[in-house]
């Protein structure tokens, strides 16, 4: 299963990261580039606690059901995915600042290990174990990067 917390992926993750540049062209989505990748570092930031958004009617029903497929597989995340109303962006960012940022925090999660994960339900999934939130920041990450071909 491919996560966070195995070195070769997040090589993998960052060496596309690496690969975007300001003409990276989206392929689905309403998200720019640099929006999207603010977007991913609040999602680091919410996995490591940083970001506590609240739990969604509809994820309190049938969250736990779709997280049991999401993170039993390496199956991609489908396109235009659903998100928290907190960790959507609206406004323009640098692209290379934000690059850097993401960089920076997907270091700073993997170095912290499971010990750092967050023990706050996510907002449509409900509790994570930090395995869970490993295989899901990971997948999180590589649809982003699908979404601008990277």
């Amino acid at each position: 299963m491919k996560t966070m917390f195995n070195a070769a992926c997040v090589g993998e993750l960052k060496q596309r990261l690496d690969g975007l540049s300001p003409g990276s062209s989206r392929h689905w989505g309403k998200m720019d580039l640099d929006q999207m990748l603010a977007h991913c570092s609040k999602a680091l930031e919410m996995a490591a606690g940083e970001l506590r958004p609240r739990r969604v009617f509809v994820g309190r029903i049938i969250g736990r059901l779709i997280k049991r497929v999401i993170v039993s597989n390496d199956k991609p995340m489908h396109r235009d995915s659903p998100t928290a109303k907190e960790l959507l962006v609206t406004e323009e960012h640098n692209f290379a600042a934000e690059k850097e940022r993401l960089s920076m925090l997907i270091d700073r999660f993997v170095a912290a290990g499971p010990s750092g994960c967050t023990s706050h339900p996510h907002a449509f999934f409900g509790p994570l174990n930090p395995d869970e939130w490993g295989i899901l920041m990971y997948k999180h990450l590589d649809h982003h990067l699908r979404q601008f071909g990277a």
